[in-house]
């Protein structure tokens, strides 16, 4: 077993304000992105975007993951809260963030962004998906100093007995989520972008690869509390929503490589 690094989630603390490291996480990963993103166009013979347009699409982005993350949180895992406090979407320093109300809300920015600039949904996806793992990367490990989040009990080496989890060794799920789907699918995005694939691959390949990994992680992490299992003893909300993307990453995939060039 090893033992939970226990580190304070409050990072800095002056006065009554606090900084959270998962709210820094959000900043490392938003920030990361537009850095490497940006570079990808400086270093680009036939960039699709300019680096003033990259800020902006980044931006727009960072809006859709907090606002979609938030609202997706109080729909799939707290309607019966919201619908007793419609407010608590406010209350972001309460926690409670859902990746997949995050993807929709991005999903609706790029779209919002694409228009306004004349190009294609597609091709601001397929610019923007290797980027969004560095995201993912950077909050699980937020939800990792939180000690939140965390896995069924284990016996395996490296379970770790988490605080507000009771005494038992757990499976330190927040880790295989930064592992998979932030780490592996960023080399996996950054590999299969550079063999030049036909428009909406590289978006296949993110919905595809998220909803498998996701979908494995979520047999060992414990449901949310106020939802459990949904059926079967074993499938949770995060299994069901991640259904759709497996099977749209697959539909986009096989339109990428069978329809005929525009």
């Amino acid at each position: 077993m090893l033992t939970y690094p226990a580190i304070d989630p409050v990072a800095v603390a002056i006065g009554p304000l606090k900084v959270h490291w998962y709210g820094l996480m959000y900043v490392i990963g938003i920030a990361a992105t537009w850095i490497l993103a940006r570079r990808r166009v400086q270093r680009s013979q036939n960039p699709l975007f300019t680096p003033a347009q990259v800020e902006d699409l980044v931006f727009y982005a960072a809006i859709g993951v907090v606002v979609g993350g938030r609202v997706g949180y109080a729909l799939f895992y707290n309607f019966p809260g919201f619908l007793q406090n419609p407010l608590m979407l406010f209350r972001i320093w309460e926690g409670g963030m859902a990746f997949h109300g995050g993807l929709i809300g991005v999903l609706i920015a790029m779209y919002v962004y694409g228009r306004s600039q004349g190009v294609r949904f597609f091709e601001v996806a397929d610019f923007l998906a290797p980027y969004v793992p560095i995201g993912l990367l950077a909050g699980r490990i937020g939800n990792f100093i939180n000690g939140e989040l965390w896995g069924k009990p284990s016996d395996l080496p490296w379970a770790m007995v988490f605080p507000n989890a009771g005494d038992l060794p757990r499976h330190p799920s927040q880790l295989y989520e930064a592992f998979l789907e932030g780490l592996v699918l960023l080399i996996i995005l950054q590999w299969f972008s550079l063999r030049s694939p036909p428009r909406m691959a590289i978006s296949g390949m993110f919905l595809l690869g998220y909803g498998a990994f996701r979908f494995v992680v979520e047999f060992v992490r414990l449901p949310d509390t106020q939802l459990g299992y949904l059926a079967f003893g074993w499938l949770t909300m995060g299994q069901i929503l991640c259904l759709p993307m497996i099977l749209f990453g697959i539909v986009l995939l096989a339109a990428a490589y069978t329809r005929r060039p525009a």
